[in-house]
């Protein structure tokens, strides 16, 4: 990374309401395929906002299901759908996701990444290592651990720091749909950050109580990454899909 680039924080930014939401026809995409890889107490079901959106704007469009076991085996999961994605490839990734297209990235097949309220750590670190640098966020407290080493929300934890912008319809939902997430996970380094390789773009929220906002935005900065701005709960995604499509959109071309 170039250090009169980190120096002036030459991350290009902007901010959702400046962004096209219109889909783009699909000729103007280079990218034929959106891959969506979830994150930690989640599963394929929490893209279900975007993934219309993504298909109106003629992408085809795979929701990877993580077993969140593991990074190794999440990226295992990933490259999958990666291979047998039609190429190239945009690599989408919330929260642990961030971590998961990290490594995936290096695909060739990937041609760009985009980061939704997600850690994006660099080569030879793991989510633990970056969250570390910066106060731990209230979300924290709500996570139990189980006997086998498996991390859950609580369901008052979804609906107060989770997803707390969503219905309570909608926090049922994700309560009920999440996958419980092996504490390895996090302390599991990435080997190489393909974001220092490929176009990134990164979508940062501002209210999320889950991941540090402070954290995303330095990570912003690191990658030189395009970025928008949403007022989101750790859920953007959900609560915010026009905007959240609108940048996967503009990853594609």
């Amino acid at each position: 990374m170039n250090m009169l680039k980190l120096f002036w924080g030459v991350a290009v930014t902007f901010y959702a309401t400046c962004l096209p939401l219109q889909p783009a026809a699909a000729a103007d995409l280079k990218a034929r395929t959106a891959v969506l890889v979830h994150g930690a107490f989640a599963d394929g079901s929490s893209w279900n906002k975007v993934i219309p959106i993504l298909q109106q704007a003629g992408l085809k469009v795979v929701a990877v299901q993580n077993p969140l076991t593991s990074l190794e085996d999440d990226v295992a999961a990933a490259r999958r759908a990666i291979r047998d994605a039609e190429g190239p490839v945009v690599l989408v990734g919330h929260s642990w996701g961030g971590v998961v297209i990290t490594e995936a990235g290096n695909d060739p097949k990937v041609a760009s990444l985009v980061y939704v309220a997600a850690y994006a750590p660099d080569s030879g670190q793991s989510a633990r290592d970056i969250a570390s640098k910066f106060p731990a966020p209230p979300g924290r407290e709500a996570i139990a651990q189980d006997e086998d080493g498996f991390l859950r929300f609580s369901e008052e934890g979804v609906r107060k720091y989770f997803a707390a912008d969503l219905t309570p319809e909608e926090q049922a939902l994700v309560a009920a749909t999440q996958g419980p997430f092996h504490i390895k996970g996090p302390a599991t380094a990435v080997s190489h950050a393909a974001w220092r390789d490929k176009p990134t773009f990164m979508v940062v929220a501002t209210k999320d109580t889950v991941i540090s906002p402070e954290l995303e935005k330095a990570q912003v900065t690191l990658a030189g990454a395009t970025a928008i701005e949403v007022p989101s709960s750790h859920v953007a995604m959900l609560s915010f899909p026009k905007e959240v499509a609108a940048l996967i959109v503009k990853a594609a071309e």
